[in-house]
C-alpha cells in the first residue's frame, strides 16, 4: 500500500473517527485498486478507467463501495497537493438498489425470547448473558459492533438510559426498558470478573465479546427457537426494532436518533418496509385478492 492511502486512512481515523470495520473496508479496497493500477495518487486517469473491468463481475452495491472509497481518496489527494487532476469521472457509477432489510415477525420475535426467557431460568450465566444480549438487541435497537464494545461503566444506575459511542465514534443516548433492565441486572450477577476486564460483556482473555461469537449465539438461539438461522442476525434484530417502532407509531426522526443515523435517508428505508408489509396484508386479506381482473 502506497504511503499516500495510508496517509488516507490515518485521516479517516484520526478526524473523521471511522470505526474499526469502516477502516478494514477502506484498506481492502484501496489495495485491490492499487493493486489493479499502482499507486493511486499517481495512477493515470485511463488506468482508473480499466477498474471498471476489473469490477465487472462485483455486485453493483460492492462496486459502489469501491467507487465511493476512490472519490474519497482523490478529494483528498487533491487537498494535499498529491495530484493535480480529480480522476472520480472515469470510476464506473453503478446504481445500487438498496435492498429491504429483513424483518422478523412479532410471532418470531416472541418465539426468540420465549426460548431466552426459558433458558435463562437455568440460571447458567451463558444464558442469562444470551438474555441480556438480545434485550439490548431487539429493545435498544443496537449495532453488533456497539453492544460488544459496551464498557461496564455504561449500565445505567438510575436513568433508564443507556450512552454508547456508534458508528463514526458518535455518543448517542438509547433508552433501556425494564425488560432489559432487569435482564442486565441478572447478568451483572453472574458476571464473571475474572480476569478483570472493563467490558460488560467479557470474553475469557478479559477482552469483549466479539462479533463472530455474538453472531453464532444469535443464530444457535434462532435454531432451537425453530426459526431459520439464515434469517436472523444481531442487524435484523436492529431491523426488527425499528420497523416494529414505526408500525406502533413512532416518527421518523425520533428513529433516527434512536438508531444514531446520520442521515435521514437511511432511516426512510424502513417507510418502505412498512409500506410493503401493508401492501402484502391487502393482497392477502382483501375480498378481491382472490379474483383476477376477468373474473
Amino acid at each position: 500500500m502506497s504511503a499516500a492511502t495510508r496517509a488516507f486512512l490515518d485521516m479517516l481515523a484520526a478526524e473523521r473517527g471511522a470505526a474499526a470495520n469502516t477502516l478494514a473496508a477502506y484498506r481492502s479496497d484501496l489495495a485491490q485498486a492499487e493493486e489493479a493500477v499502482g499507486d493511486l495518487s499517481a495512477a493515470p486517469r485511463a488506468a482508473i478507467a480499466k477498474l471498471a473491468g476489473e469490477w465487472s463481475a462485483l455486485a453493483p452495491s460492492t462496486a459502489a463501495r469501491k467507487a465511493s472509497a476512490l472519490r474519497q481518496f482523490f478529494g483528498f489527494a487533491l487537498e494535499e497537493g498529491w495530484r493535480e487532476d480529480d480522476p472520480s469521472g472515469a470510476l464506473p457509477a453503478p446504481r445500487a438498489r438498496r435492498p429491504l432489510p429483513k424483518v422478523l415477525s412479532h410471532a418470531q420475535i416472541d418465539a426468540l425470547f420465549t426460548t431466552a426467557e426459558r433458558e435463562a431460568e437455568s440460571g447458567k450465566p451463558a444464558a442469562i448473558r444470551q438474555l441480556a444480549l438480545l434485550e439490548l438487541l431487539y429493545g435498544s435497537g443496537l449495532r453488533a459492533t456497539e453492544l460488544v464494545d459496551l464498557p461496564l461503566a455504561a449500565v445505567p444506575r438510575d436513568a433508564p438510559l443507556l450512552t454508547l459511542v456508534g458508528k463514526g465514534g458518535q455518543a448517542r443516548t438509547v433508552p433501556v426498558g425494564e425488560r432489559a433492565k432487569e435482564a442486565l441486572t441478572r447478568w451483572i450477577a453472574v458476571r464473571p470478573d475474572t480476569p478483570p476486564s472493563r467490558f460488560l460483556f467479557p470474553s475469557r482473555g478479559g477482552k469483549h465479546l466479539s462479533r463472530v461469537r455474538l453472531f453464532q449465539l444469535v443464530k444457535a438461539l434462532a435454531t432451537r427457537a425453530g426459526i431459520d438461522p439464515a434469517r436472523v442476525s444481531p442487524h435484523v434484530l436492529r431491523h426488527a426494532f425499528a420497523t416494529h417502532l414505526l408500525e406502533g407509531g413512532a416518527d421518523l426522526r425520533m428513529l433516527q436518533t434512536l438508531l444514531g443515523h446520520a442521515d435521514i435517508a437511511t432511516t426512510q428505508i424502513y417507510t418502505h418496509v412498512d409500506a410493503a408489509r401493508l401492501v402484502a396484508l391487502v393482497n392477502a386479506r382483501h375480498p378481491l385478492a382472490g379474483h383476477s381482473a376477468k373474473d
